[in-house]
C-alpha cells in the first residue's frame, strides 16, 4: 500500500516536471480576477452574488488601513462573526455562535498545524498584516474542508508563492501605523520581483503594543457584585501587551500553463495574559515604579505566552488543453510550533505541534455551465503537551479526506451539491479512536430576474471529536475549569438548511442569509457541580446532547449620490443568533447586533461613519453572567495625496463616545472589557 507521503511526492514530482516544462514559454493572461471571485469553498471559483454560501471578504485595499490586530479582533462585527477576545495578543473567530476546533482558520486552504483551537488564550500562527485577502465563509457547506468545518471557515490567502509576475517587474507594499489606547506600532513591507520565469517575494512585519486603556475599572459590576468587592480606579487592562515579529520568502516558477512555487515564514510572539496573576505576584508599592518598563518586565507580574513556529509550504497549479479536467492544483505544508506559558520569568506549560498537511485538487472544465472539483486531503499531526497544565496528553493525528463539489448553472436555474468521506484517527495514552465521517449538501438557486438570485440548501455535516473533547483531564486556567473528556464521544452531526438572497440593482445592493441547524450529539463542556481538590476549580465535563442552532445575517449598501468617481453610500447590517440545547441555552452566544454606516468615496479621499449597536445578552447557561448592551461609534478617513494614488494616509477614531463594551463570546469578558477611546493613524505605500 503506498503511504501518504510517498503520494504526495509523486503528485509533487508529477506538478514539478509539469511546471518546468510549462515554465518555457510567457507568462499567460489571468482568467479571474480575484476581487470578484470567491475561491473558498469553491475551487473553481463563483461571484460572491451567484454564491450560495455565506461570505465576506477583505481586500487588499481594506485590509492596507486596517488595524494591527489579531485575526478574531480584526473580522470581529463582519455580519455573522465575533471574536473570542481573550486578550490582545490571542483572540480567534467565532462565526455564528461558534468557535473553536468548529471554526477552521487556514492559511492558503491548509490548516495552521497550531494549538490555537485547544484553548481560547493560544493564539493563531498567522498575523492579518501577511493577508493580501481575507474570506470568511459562515455555515457548514464548506466540503472542501471537512467536518471541522462545521462552523465556518476563515482563509488567509497571501502572495508568499506568487500565481503571477509582478506588475513592471518589481512591485511591493510599505506600511507603518500607531494607535493611542495601547501606544501600539507596527510596519510592515512585501516586496515581488522578476528575474525571468523566477518571481521572488520577501516580506516581514514587526507589531508591538502595551497594556490598553478602558473606559471603566476592568471587572464588570456583576464580577464584582458577585464577589462583594468595589470597583476600583485602574482605568488599563494589565498585562495585555503584544510583541510580534514575522519573517518569509517565496519563490515561483511561472509559465503559460501554471506555477510552481516554495515559500517559508517564521514567526514569534509574545504576549501577557489578563487574568491570571503569578502566585508569587506582590502588589507593593515598589513594584508600581515598574509599570512603564518594558515588555519584558511584564512576564514578572503574570502570565506571559511565547509562541514560535516555522513553516514551509509548497503550491503548484497546471493547467490542460484538453480532457475532462482544466487544471490541478497541489498545495502542501510542513509546520513546526511551539507554545510556552511564562509564569513571571519561570517557564510553565508548553503546548508542541508538529506536521504536514496536504491537497490534490482536479478542476473539471466548465461545459455547458457545469463545473466542479474532485479533491483529495491529507493531514498527519502530532500534538503534545509538558507541564502544570498539560491537561491534554501527547496526540498523534492522521486524517485522509477525499471530496466533490459540482455546480449546474445554466442562468435562470442552477444547482449545487457535495459529497465528502473522512477517515480521522488520534492515539493517545488515554486511547486510541478512530472516526469514519460523511458529510453532504445540495442546494438549488433561482434568478426570477437578472438583479434577484434566490437560493435554498442543505447539509448534513459530521465532525469527529477533538483531541481536547476526548482526552483532556486536568486543570485549564484559561477556561477557570478542570476540564474532563470523554473517550467514547461520537461523531457531532449538523444537518443544517440556509436561505440566500442576493439582489442588485442601481443603488441598492441586498443580501440576506438566514439558517437553521439541528446538532446530533453536540458537544458542549458543562460543569457537574463538583470541585477539583488540588487546583480548586470546578469540574467541567465534555457531555454530547442535542442543540439547535438558528439566525441570520443581512448586509445593505444603498448608493444616495454618485458622480464619476466620487459616491456617497448608506450601509448597514444586521445578524442575530439564538442557541439551545437539551442541557439549557448554550454559552457564550453572542446577542443580536446592527451597524448602520455612511461611506464618502472619491479619488482623493475617503470618509466613513459608523455606529454599531450590540444588544445585551440575558439568555446566558448557568454557570455564566449576563452582559451589557453597548453603542460604539467610529470615524475614519483616507487621503491620497499624490496622482498615482500610490501612497494612503489614513487615520480613524473608535469607540468614539468611550463606551464600556463586552464581548459576550469571550472567557474574559468580565476582566478585560474591549479598548476605550483611541485615534490610529498610519500610511501606506503601495509601489
Amino acid at each position: 500500500m503506498i503511504s501518504h507521503r510517498a503520494l504526495l511526492l509523486a503528485v509533487v514530482g508529477c506538478t514539478a516536471v509539469g511546471g518546468t516544462a510549462a515554465a518555457q514559454t510567457p507568462p499567460r493572461e489571468r482568467a479571474i480576477v480575484v476581487d470578484d471571485v470567491i475561491v473558498t469553498g469553491a475551487p473553481f471559483g463563483v461571484t460572491d452574488r451567484a454564491s450560495l454560501l455565506a461570505v465576506a471578504v477583505l481586500d487588499e485595499e481594506e485590509l492596507a488601513v486596517a488595524p494591527a490586530a489579531t485575526l478574531g479582533d480584526l473580522v470581529n462585527g463582519l455580519p455573522g462573526v465575533r471574536s473570542t477576545n481573550f486578550a490582545p495578543g490571542a483572540s480567534r473567530p467565532v462565526i455564528r455562535g461558534l468557535s473553536g476546533p468548529r471554526v477552521q482558520v487556514l492559511t492558503n486552504g491548509l490548516g495552521l498545524i497550531d494549538a490555537s483551537s485547544v484553548s481560547p488564550d493560544h493564539q493563531v500562527a498567522v498575523d492579518p498584516a501577511e493577508a493580501r485577502r481575507i474570506e470568511i465563509v459562515r455555515g457548514s457547506s464548506t466540503l472542501v474542508f471537512g467536518g471541522s468545518a462545521i462552523g465556518g471557515v476563515v482563509n488567509i490567502i497571501d502572495d508568499r508563492i506568487p500565481t503571477e509576475p509582478a506588475e513592471g517587474g518589481l512591485d511591493g507594499h510599505l506600511s507603518a501605523q500607531t494607535s493611542t489606547v495601547d501606544d501600539g506600532t507596527s510596519f510592515g513591507g512585501r516586496l515581488k520581483a522578476n528575474a525571468g520565469p523566477l518571481v521572488f517575494t520577501a516580506d516581514a512585519f514587526t507589531r508591538s503594543a502595551s497594556d490598553y486603556d478602558v473606559p471603566v475599572f476592568p471587572e464588570s459590576r456583576r464580577q464584582l457584585e458577585a464577589e462583594g468587592e468595589e470597583a476600583g480606579d485602574e482605568r488599563t487592562v494589565e498585562n495585555t501587551f503584544v510583541e510580534l515579529d514575522q519573517y518569509g520568502a517565496g519563490v515561483s516558477w511561472i509559465g503559460s500553463r501554471g506555477y510552481l512555487g516554495l515559500s517559508v515564514k517564521h514567526v514569534e510572539t509574545t504576549y501577557g495574559v489578563p487574568g491570571h496573576e503569578h502566585e508569587h505576584e506582590d502588589h507593593d508599592d515598589e513594584d508600581e515604579d515598574h509599570e512603564d518598563e518594558d515588555h519584558d518586565d511584564h512576564g514578572e507580574e503574570g502570565v506571559s505566552i511565547g509562541l514560535e513556529q516555522t513553516r514551509y509550504d509548497l503550491r503548484g497549479e497546471l493547467t490542460f488543453d484538453a480532457g475532462p479536467f482544466s487544471a490541478a492544483r497541489l498545495s502542501a505544508g510542513w509546520a513546526d510550533y511551539e507554545h510556552t506559558e511564562f509564569e513571571g520569568d519561570e517557564v510553565g506549560t508548553q503546548f508542541f505541534s508538529e506536521g504536514q498537511e496536504g491537497r490534490l485538487e482536479l478542476i473539471q472544465r466548465e461545459r455547458n455551465g457545469w463545473q466542479g472539483v474532485v479533491g483529495l486531503q491529507l493531514l498527519e499531526r502530532t500534538f503534545d503537551a509538558v507541564g502544570d497544565e498539560a491537561y491534554v496528553p501527547r496526540t498523534e493525528i492522521s486524517e485522509q479526506g477525499v471530496y466533490t463539489v459540482q455546480r449546474f448553472d445554466r442562468g435562470g436555474l442552477g444547482f449545487e451539491g457535495g459529497l465528502r468521506l473522512d477517515e480521522r484517527s488520534l492515539e493517545s495514552v488515554a486511547a486510541d479512536r478512530d472516526f469514519s465521517n460523511v458529510s453532504a449538501s445540495a442546494g438549488a438557486f433561482f434568478r426570477p430576474s437578472e438583479p434577484l438570485f434566490l437560493g435554498l440548501s442543505v447539509a448534513r455535516n459530521e465532525r469527529a471529536p477533538s483531541e481536547v473533547e476526548l482526552f483532556a483531564e486536568g486543570a485549564h486556567v484559561a477556561t477557570g475549569a478542570f476540564e474532563v473528556g470523554d473517550v467514547d464521544l461520537d461523531s457531532e452531526v449538523a444537518t443544517s438548511i440556509e436561505a440566500t438572497l442576493h439582489f442588485a440593482s442601481g443603488p441598492l445592493e441586498f443580501d440576506l442569509h438566514a439558517y437553521y441547524a439541528d446538532y446530533d450529539g453536540f458537544i458542549d463542556l458543562r460543569p457537574t457541580g463538583l470541585e477539583d481538590a488540588d487546583s480548586g476549580l470546578p469540574i467541567f465535563e465534555y457531555v454530547q446532547t442535542d442543540a439547535q442552532f438558528r439566525g441570520f445575517e443581512a448586509e445593505a449598501d444603498y448608493r444616495l449620490w454618485e458622480s464619476g468617481q466620487r459616491s456617497l453610500t448608506l450601509t448597514g447590517a444586521a445578524d442575530w443568533v439564538r442557541a439551545s440545547t437539551d442541557l439549557g441555552p448554550a454559552a457564550r452566544i453572542p446577542p443580536w447586533s446592527a451597524t448602520a454606516g455612511l461611506e464618502w468615496v472619491s479619488r482623493r479621499f475617503d470618509a466613513g461613519l459608523e455606529v454599531r449597536h450590540v444588544a445585551e445578552q440575558d439568555r446566558t447557561a448557568g454557570f455564566e453572567l449576563p452582559t451589557d448592551s453597548y453603542t460604539l461609534v467610529s470615524l475614519r478617513g483616507a487621503i491620497r495625496p499624490f496622482a498615482d494614488r500610490n501612497v494612503t494616509v489614513f487615520a480613524e477614531a473608535s469607540n468614539l463616545t468611550d463606551e464600556e463594551a463586552r464581548e459576550h463570546a469571550s472567557f474574559q469578558k468580565d476582566i478585560a472589557p474591549m479598548p476605550g477611546r483611541s485615534l490610529r493613524a498610519g500610511v501606506t505605500w503601495r509601489f
